[in-house]
């Protein structure tokens, strides 16, 4: 076992997102490419000497081998311990909650989310602060700044770990604590929900699919779902985690979640369908032939969130990011709660969250959380929904008709144009830049806008800000249209089209989403000039 000093030099494109620095795997392949970013994560963090971590992934192909480069630079900085899930795998909120638990000084998590793993697909490396949540800009620029001026990494030579098994062993001066990676995740899920009412609704009867998508939360929901709650066996679907989520693209959506979609349509279906990601940060819900859109259903849990143990006193506030559709400002106003609208990107929630303002925060591309961990949390929208249908004894069709009955029916979706050349996003959004000023009074596909701006934010608590966080259009009949440009991509630019309509006479609340926004659809082509910049007519993706 030796302790070595690679000589090393800057690699260009190491600046993290929202989500860490995400890649093809093939590039994180690339000598010194892993091995620099990560010593960047430790220079960026003040070093790891003395520190305790948490490490896990979401199981994608090259994560073994990451976390075992991860180890070796970890104890040749000097880290007194790190806790790792055993063969690798954390799922993202199950890392957060043990951060949180073991008041570690960190953690590192390996994965691209919701994008496609294997050798020619996507691999991401993100560090989580001691709060439990994404590094905040903060940190994460100086990271970056890290990557520009390295010049050598840590790390030990030496045989590989063996992850397999719970168990403690040293390397080197540092211990390895190999650790069941959902148990203690369990434990926390059965603290904060009724797990003897939902014991009740299966035994009654009650059917349900959760497809896991060959991703991370395969061996969570079927402990949880199945083991502990009694819902018969195989109720999870693609439980086993792939290195590949066997060819499959871990988004839980319509398009990419077709099994699941497939039975909840079909003519014996059951009660209640869902699905995660990647990593398990994210949710999809589903009643028989419907789709609950992730807006909709951060309304719907906001709505009725006291019906669970954990927030039975009521909850203090909500937050979502800013392209998310503004139905659980609805609820927030009814109920007299404080309602945020944040930049996109789970980081932003934390101050928020650790600050007391929100109990419950979530964002359109299905991501929903509360003030458990500090990551948006799959399997806990589900048992969140799972409470709400055993308390109530109502269906999830019925609970969509009664919520927008009550609070009226916001119509959304995103309509996402993919692998953009990225001068020609960027020569579309600084056109539309220069003519906010412009815009209000203008019609486009027989809406009026009645407002447009650049969204900026200042966080409530520390004062810090971000600025051009999307454009946004309001249109005259409560309408708005958002456009940014994504940053998770891996490959050219993702334009994001964000797209929402509100009505209140429910003789409209069936039609059919993309015919009900058709109009702002047509004003936000006309508006952004879609086609004439990147000539598309059509999404790559409708979600």
């Amino acid at each position: 076992m030796e302790r070595l000093t690679i000589e090393t030099q800057p690699i260009d494109g190491q600046k993290p997102g929202t989500s860490g620095l995400r890649k093809k795997t093939k590039v994180f392949m690339q000598q010194h490419y892993l091995e620099n970013f990560v010593q960047s994560i430790f220079d960026g963090i003040g070093g790891a000497e003395g520190k305790t971590l948490v490490l896990g992934g979401d199981g994608r192909f090259f994560g073994d081998r990451a976390a075992q480069v991860i180890l070796r630079m970890a104890a040749a900085n000097g880290a007194t311990k790190v806790i790792v899930g055993q063969g690798a795998l954390l799922s993202t909120p199950a890392a957060s909650n043990l951060i949180r638990k073991r008041q570690t000084d960190g953690g590192i998590i390996l994965s691209a989310s919701h994008n496609p793993g294997g050798l020619d697909e996507d691999f991401g490396v993100k560090f989580n602060n001691p709060n439990g949540g994404p590094a905040p800009e903060d940190v994460t620029n100086r990271i970056f700044d890290a990557t520009k001026s390295i010049s050598q990494y840590r790390i030990i030579e030496t045989q590989d770990l063996d992850l397999s098994a719970p168990g403690a062993v040293r390397l080197a001066d540092m211990e390895v604590e190999v650790v069941d990676p959902v148990a203690d995740y369990a434990e926390l899920m059965e603290s904060l929900f009724d797990f003897d009412a939902i014991r009740g609704l299966f035994k009654g009867g009650f059917r349900m699919c959760f497809d896991a998508m060959h991703a991370v939360t395969g061996p969570y929901a079927t402990e949880i779902i199945q083991n502990r709650l009694g819902a018969a066996e195989g109720t999870v679907i693609n439980a086993e985690p792939k290195p590949d989520f066997a060819g499959g693209h871990p988004d839980p959506n319509p398009v990419w979640a077709k099994e699941l979609m497939e039975v909840m349509h079909g003519g014996d279906a059951p009660d209640f369908g869902a699905a995660s990601d990647g990593d398990g940060d994210r949710n999809m819900i589903v009643g028989p032939s419907m789709y609950v859109a992730p807006s909709d259903s951060l309304a719907v849990l906001a709505a009725n969130a006291e019906r669970a143990p954990a927030y039975s006193n009521g909850i203090t506030g909500v937050a979502r990011s800013m392209p998310t559709s503004r139905a659980v400002d609805v609820v927030a106003e009814e109920k007299g709660l404080a309602c945020y609208e944040t930049p996109t990107g789970w980081k932003f929630f934390g101050n928020l969250l650790d600050d007391g303002r929100v109990r419950l925060c979530g964002e359109e591309s299905a991501g929903t959380g509360a003030d458990h961990v500090r990551e948006k949390d799959g399997l806990w929208a589900v048992l969140l929904w799972l409470n709400i249908l055993a308390a109530t004894g109502r269906g999830v069709v019925e609970t969509m008709q009664d919520h927008w009955k009550t609070y009226g029916r916001n119509f959304y979706s995103r309509h996402d144009f993919e692998g953009i050349e990225t001068e020609k996003a960027n020569a579309l959004m600084d056109e539309l830049r220069d003519r906010l000023g412009d815009l209000p009074g203008t019609t486009a596909a027989g809406r009026t806008v009645v407002e447009a701006d650049e969204f900026s934010y200042t966080d409530p608590v520390d004062g810090s800000t971000a600025a051009q966080q999307g454009i946004r259009i309001y249109l005259d009949g409560g309408a708005r249209i958002v456009l940014r440009l994504s940053g998770t991509g891996t490959s050219g630019a993702t334009l994001r089209v964000y797209l929402e309509d509100r009505s209140e006479d429910p003789a409209t609340f069936d039609t059919e989403v993309q015919e009900a926004l058709s109009d702002v659809i047509a004003a936000a082509h006309e508006i952004a000039g879609i086609e004439r910049h990147t000539g598309r007519t059509e999404p790559d993706v409708r979600a």
